[in-house]
C-alpha cells in the first residue's frame, strides 16, 4: 500500500485574514509526499532534510484519509519539498495535498478532476475530485491548529493550479482561471508562521481587503496584489520597501501570505530588473513562473 503524490507552492494576491476571502495562484514549485500504510493504525511522519519539523498536519491527513476511504490504517508518510517552510509561499498546504493525494493512491482510490466528487455504486471503488481531496487537507489544518482561515485559497491553489479566489468562511471556491504569469520570489532569513500572526490588526484591513476581493474577482490580479502587499505588510509589520521597489516594473507584487516572501509577477525582462534590487537584500531570490495543473499522483 504505497503511495506518492506532488503538489504545488503558491503565492498570495489576497490575505484571508481580514474578511475570510482569500485569494492564491500557484507556483512552479513542489512539496512531494510518499505514503506507506501498515495495518497498526499508527501513523508517523517526517520531512526531509528538517527531523525537528512539526508533522501532525500530514499525519493527520493520512488518519483522515484512511478513516474516511480505508479501514483505519496507520503507516508513514515523508514529506521533501521545494519550497521553504513558514515563509509564506504555502508550504503547509502543498504538504496537506500531497500527503492526501498519496494517501488516497495508497488505497487505489481513483482521483477525478471534476468539481463535485461522482458516487460510485456499491460494487465500485470510490472517486474523489481534487477539490474533495483538498477539503480533507483543509480539515486537516484546522484539527492540527496550523491555520487561522482555514487556508481554502491556498489549498486550492495548489490543488487546483492557476489562480482562486475562495470564501474561507464557507470553504466555497468563487472564482479560478488559468494564468500564464513570470513570478520573482525574495524570501528574507526569517521565517514567520501563520497561526502566530495577529488577526486583529489584519482585521482593521478589512476595507482594504473587501477592495482587493473586488479587484480579483474582476480579474484585476495584479492591482488586487499590490493593495494587498501594502495593507498586509502594514498590519504584520513587515517593511513595504520591497514592494515599491519592484512596483515600476512589475504588474503586481505582494507580501505573499502572512510573509516573510514577497512575490512579484509580471514579464520575464521586467522581473530581471527586479531582481537586480531584491538581490541586494539578505536573503534568497529566485524567478519562477505560475502552474495551472495543480496537484497530481507520481
Amino acid at each position: 500500500m504505497h503511495g506518492r503524490a506532488a503538489a504545488l507552492g503558491a503565492g498570495t494576491v489576497l490575505n484571508a485574514l481580514a474578511t475570510g476571502v482569500g485569494s492564491a495562484f500557484a507556483i512552479d514549485a513542489e512539496t512531494r509526499a510518499t505514503v506507506e500504510l501498515d495495518p497498526t493504525g499508527d501513523v508517523t511522519g517526517e520531512v526531509d532534510g528538517a527531523p525537528d519539523a512539526d508533522t501532525r498536519l500530514v499525519e493527520r491527513c493520512v488518519s483522515l484519509v484512511t478513516e474516511t476511504y480505508g479501514d483505519g490504517e496507520g503507516g508513514h508518510v515523508r514529506t521533501e519539498s521545494d519550497l521553504p517552510m513558514a515563509a509564506g509561499l504555502k508550504s503547509s498546504s502543498a504538504a496537506a495535498n500531497a500527503t492526501v493525494l498519496a494517501t488516497l493512491d495508497a488505497l487505489g482510490i481513483a482521483v477525478a478532476g471534476a468539481d463535485d466528487a461522482p458516487t460510485a455504486a456499491d460494487d465500485e471503488p470510490a472517486i474523489v475530485t481534487r477539490e474533495g481531496a483538498c477539503r480533507l487537507g483543509v480539515r486537516a489544518a484546522r484539527d492540527v491548529g496550523v491555520t487561522v482561515t482555514g487556508a481554502f485559497d491556498d489549498a486550492t491553489a495548489s490543488m487546483l493550479g492557476g489562480v482562486t479566489v475562495t470564501d474561507n468562511r464557507e470553504d466555497e471556491l468563487l472564482r479560478r482561471e488559468a494564468v500564464d504569469w513570470n513570478a520573482l520570489v525574495w524570501t528574507p532569513p526569517e521565517r514567520a508562521f501563520t497561526a502566530d500572526a495577529d488577526v486583529s490588526r489584519c482585521e482593521r484591513v478589512a476595507p482594504m481587503a473587501h477592495l482587493v476581493a473586488e479587484l480579483a474577482l474582476d480579474g484585476r490580479y495584479g492591482e488586487a496584489m499590490t493593495v494587498n502587499g501594502l495593507a498586509f505588510s502594514a498590519a504584520l509589520g513587515f517593511p513595504t520597501d520591497p514592494a515599491v521597489e519592484a512596483m515600476p516594473d512589475a504588474t503586481g507584487v505582494s507580501l505573499s501570505g502572512t510573509g516573510p516572501s514577497v512575490v512579484a509577477v509580471g514579464e520575464r525582462d521586467d522581473l530581471a530588473r527586479v531582481r537586480n534590487r531584491w538581490d541586494e537584500r539578505p536573503g534568497t531570490t529566485w524567478l519562477t513562473e505560475t502552474r495551472n495543473d495543480g496537484a497530481r499522483i507520481l
